[in-house]
């Protein structure tokens, strides 16, 4: 059933596979993952309407939406009140005219409704690109590169676009297909006066007639069952405001219930008159019905289920699974999917990819009120510090797996808390720490407002290995301005220096060395103070990055001969090959023109690639494999270990790791004379780069410099 969210809530579903561009509307929840071919290989067009549902006499609007996507600009807004099956009018339209998309049709809800946030461009992006295919290293970070990669995979394509409950034109605009021959059907509450005056077509809804209603309802619950029942029957359209979705909703309920009389739907319905009354309000309309219709579902959950679905509430994330869910009950997880299925099944919670559940904006909010009646705040408490222990302990655990040499606190005692998930290979436990990341930062964040300062902190620090392999700088940055909100209220001062480390790496990733620097010398006063030499020398290391990205390698090079000599002469072997490896960089970067800084570079990255040998940090092995490749240019097996390094990286799943092989390979052929080579590792490696969010200035000289411009 897909109808827009009129009196209350919204019931859109996405069943079945689905494949291409896949945007789950007014819930995007989560962080949300891409698998794409390579470029130039089409993926299977996405078909993601949802299904039609019902639709009542709204053959005057289907006529206008035909008009629309005839002339240019081929955006057609469909506006009225809400529940006035906006949604479900422009889902029949849609489907009605598939073959006139033949490269596929996508759909995102952009909750205009939501109490707490509107659905962002850039995420809904994020899905559009990952039903095409794009893989999860290579979605831009910035709504910019997200909205450039976007055109220019519809361009020129025959492709519908349905955007349901749109907030504002700012939101829509950079989801409009960039194509004369696609379409974009927007619904909302509003007329968006900026999008009408960019040429959208305006689609008004009004809410039904009376006898259009009750032919809804027939058609849902069959024409013997309303003939019995007709005054009934007219009695339940007015109290649903005539609103296809609150009829939806109650047709579905009794549709559930073929044993119960209209009559007894029409006296529930009937004890909620001052929420009813509501329905005249434009923006209280949807809770009021919705909260009725999700009082009934309420009052039917077995116990067990009623308690998880108001402590669903207290989760702070977009998605959960079982693992979670029974954290937040602090039972096994095993009867926590059990109890998720019995949400499921009343539909109080929605499905989501991966296992998982998630609860709709109104649905939450319905959940909110009744914990807030209903479970004391030490309860409710004591469910968010399961929660908070749990996320920490996985993500410790991710952690451990995909950067077993950091070497992490274990995680509080946590009565009543499940196990941590266990993760075979690196790879997975960074999948994992992908598909949580959006949890991740919104536990981190709700356990620091609530003072669980040691967890929040311990969050931050476990989610390194996700930035460090794959990007994400936006939430990089905000998650790491939690862990030092977290260590200063905490009175940690080693903490804050770690942190400010942390959020200077991170604003070097959004190319603001200034606001890098300034973090990276507070966090050297810091650990000066405390007396910690190796800890001073690592922010003194993350200075001489700074430089070696301004092109500075002779400024560069000192920070690194600083911070080398510290780690050697505190005899840590993996410190001291980092240090090695960031020093052949910048000798490498004057190689070019003096042959002893490759030899210098060489000797000592073979130094590096010895100690790193036999350890756990396979990331920083390839690199110094790959470093000692560029800097044995011309040797016969140059190019070998470079390749060699470029395999590990990719079983990583690395992607500044894979960007620095290709690279390294475009040295090699450009060293060679190879220029077309070299130009095409080169475009690689800033594509991966680009993809992550990462900088990519040094690449860019590169590529411009065999260019010729």
């Amino acid at each position: 059933m897909n109808t827009d969210s009129g009196c209350g809530g919204h019931l859109n579903r996405l069943d079945g596979g689905a494949s291409g561009w896949v945007i789950q509307a007014r819930d995007v929840r989560g962080g949300v993952h891409v698998h794409a071919p390579p470029p130039g290989v089409p993926a299977e067009p996405p078909r993601q309407l949802p299904g039609p549902g019902l639709l009542v006499d709204r053959t005057e609007a289907i006529d206008e939406l035909d008009g629309a996507g005839a002339a240019p600009p081929g955006v057609a807004l469909v506006t009225g009140p809400a529940g006035v099956g906006k949604t479900a009018t422009a889902l029949h339209w849609a489907h009605r005219r598939l073959e006139a998309f033949p490269d596929g049709q996508l759909y995102a809800d952009l909750r205009a409704h939501a109490a707490v946030e509107h659905a962002s461009p850039g995420d809904v992006l994020a899905g559009f690109l990952a039903g095409l295919g794009v893989a999860p290293a290579a979605i831009p970070s910035g709504l910019a590169a997200r909205t450039a990669l976007y055109r220019s995979l519809t361009a020129g394509r025959r492709m519908l676009v349905v955007l349901d409950d749109a907030y504002s034109a700012a939101q829509v605009t950079p989801l409009l297909p960039a194509s004369a021959d696609g379409v974009a059907v927007v619904t909302s509450r509003w007329r968006l006066a900026a999008l009408l005056a960019r040429g959208a077509r305006a689609v008004l809804l009004r809410p039904l007639e009376t006898d259009a209603a009750v032919e809804l309802l027939d058609r849902m619950l069959g024409r013997d069952r309303i003939a019995a029942e007709r005054d009934m029957a007219a009695r339940l359209v007015e109290l649903c405001g005539r609103s296809p979705l609150a009829l939806s909703v109650a047709g579905a309920r009794l549709a559930a219930r073929p044993g119960w009389p209209l009559a007894e739907l029409v006296g529930a319905l009937t004890e909620e008159t001052r929420r009813l009354a509501a329905l005249t309000a434009r923006d209280a309309e949807d809770d009021m019905t919705v909260r009725a219709a999700l009082e009934l579902s309420y009052r039917n959950l077995p116990a067990p289920a009623r308690r998880l679905y108001r402590l669903l509430a207290v989760h702070p994330g977009h998605t959960y699974g079982s693992a979670a869910c029974a954290a937040l009950t602090g039972g096994p997880a095993a009867e926590a999917g059990e109890t998720l299925e019995a949400l499921a099944d009343a539909n109080l919670v929605a499905d989501a990819p991966g296992a998982r559940y998630r609860l709709h904006e109104l649905t939450r909010l319905h959940a909110l009120e009744l914990a807030d009646a209903q479970d004391p705040p030490s309860e409710r408490a004591a469910a968010l510090l399961r929660l908070v222990r749990w996320t920490a302990a996985a993500a410790l655990a991710a952690n451990a797996a995909a950067a077993p040499y950091r070497r992490l606190p274990e995680p509080p005692e946590a009565p009543g808390v499940p196990a941590p998930p266990s993760f075979p290979s690196a790879r997975e436990a960074l999948d994992w720490l992908d598909s949580e990341s959006v949890n991740l930062s919104a536990v981190a964040a709700r356990a620091q407002e609530a003072g669980h300062h040691e967890e929040a902190l311990l969050i931050v620090d476990a989610a390194w290995p996700l930035f460090l392999h794959r990007g994400h700088r936006d939430l990089r940055l905000d998650l790491d301005l939690v862990g030092l909100a977290a260590a200063r209220s905490a009175g940690d001062r080693a903490a804050e220096a770690k942190m400010l480390n942390r959020t200077g790496l991170a604003w070097r990733d959004r190319d603001r060395p200034d606001r890098a620097a300034e973090d990276f010398l507070a966090a050297r006063d810091i650990w000066r103070e405390l007396g910690d030499r190796p800890r001073t020398a690592g922010s003194e290391r993350r200075l001489g990055l700074l430089e070696l990205d301004r092109g500075d390698a002779a400024a560069a090079r000192r920070h690194f001969r600083t911070a080398l000599g510290v780690h050697r002469d505190g005899g840590d072997d993996r410190k001291t090959a980092l240090c090695l490896c960031d020093l052949g960089a910048a000798l490498l970067e004057d190689g070019h023109r003096d042959p002893a800084a490759r030899d210098e570079a060489a000797a000592l990255l073979t130094e590096a690639r010895a100690l790193l040998e036999g350890g756990d940090d396979p990331y920083n092995r390839a690199r110094a494999l790959v470093l000692l490749g560029r800097a044995r240019a011309g040797a016969p097996d140059a190019e070998e270990q470079v390749t060699a390094g470029l395999a590990a990286m990719r079983e990583l799943g690395s992607a500044a790791g894979v960007a620095g092989a290709l690279r390294a390979l475009g040295d090699l052929a450009a060293r060679d004379g190879r220029d077309a080579t070299a130009l095409h590792r080169y475009e690689e490696a800033r594509a991966t780069l680009a993809a992550a969010g990462a900088p990519t200035r040094v690449l860019d000289r590169l590529i411009a410099g065999l260019r010729g411009t």
